[in-house]
């Protein structure tokens, strides 16, 4: 038994619980938008599925920190570990109707996420992982299912997730990302947290995420990638899910992409 197990249960009764605030409010389509600092879109549901998820860990655990996307950090400022929230991953999917987009919800332990939990309500489908534990995998109807990162060992057999956008073209990213994806053997743009799920399942061989992600974008990605057997680093290959990119793969085909991106 890993003496993260009884977290891992709290984040999916967790994650269940928002999942019913966040579903509801998409399928109903009655919220308002309005803009934060960044121009980036918020609605009322991001802010009320973050708080139903802090409302249950600080009752909880107490003694744990809580830094999340809408409300900021809350709890001991000394705490040896800290729940990470991004209570919408894909706001703009939610906004358009679009069902891709999902919680994520992360356990970091002195400064390394140590478990990761995403899941994805409209889609029916939930993802988890603890350190040294795995990674798996569930959908409506089925049993959960540890999940693996595929083999393919070339790029020209490869299937490539990209994300191109205005970070990458302020850095002359563009035509690397187009290549890439020309040399693949399939290019499509799943984005967010979706492609990197798809590179932990074995579904796609390497993602490539924007520039200008937030430490509650990448802190529930990184356990489960590793624990499917996956690489993911920022575009210039350190590990860092503080960083504001974010680039998976099979590991593999991970130094090869890394030195294409640059």
């Amino acid at each position: 038994m890993s003496p993260l197990d009884s977290d891992l249960d709290l984040a999916l009764r967790v994650a269940a619980k928002a999942d019913g605030v966040s579903l509801s409010g998409f399928l109903s389509r009655s919220f308002g938008v309005s803009r934060k600092a960044d121009n980036s879109e918020v609605t009322e549901i991001d802010r009320a599925t973050e708080q139903t998820i802090v409302d249950v860990f600080a009752v909880e655990r107490p003694k744990y920190s809580i830094f999340g996307e809408e409300y900021g950090v809350s709890g001991p400022s000394d705490a040896e570990f800290q729940w990470v929230i991004d209570p919408i991953d894909g706001t703009t999917n939610f906004v358009r109707g679009v069902p891709v987009w999902a919680t994520l919800i992360a356990l970091v332990h002195n400064g390394v996420p140590v478990l990761g939990v995403v899941s994805a309500p409209a889609l029916g489908f939930r993802w988890w992982a603890t350190a040294g534990g795995g990674a798996f995998f569930s959908s409506p109807g089925s049993n959960s299912t540890r999940i693996y990162v595929s083999k393919t060992k070339t790029i020209a057999e490869a299937h490539v997730s990209t994300t191109p956008n205005a970070g990458w073209q302020a850095v002359g990213g563009i035509p690397k990302l187009v290549q890439l994806q020309t040399d693949a053997l399939r290019a499509r743009g799943f984005g967010d947290f979706w492609q990197h799920m798809l590179v932990a399942q074995g579904a796609i061989d390497v993602a490539v995420d924007v520039i200008g992600l937030q430490p509650y974008d990448n802190a529930a990605i990184y356990p489960i990638v590793q624990e499917a057997g996956g690489t993911i680093t920022n575009r210039f290959g350190v590990s860092d899910w503080r960083a504001d990119s974010s680039v998976s793969s099979n590991g593999i085909l991970h130094t090869e992409t890394i030195a294409r991106l640059q």
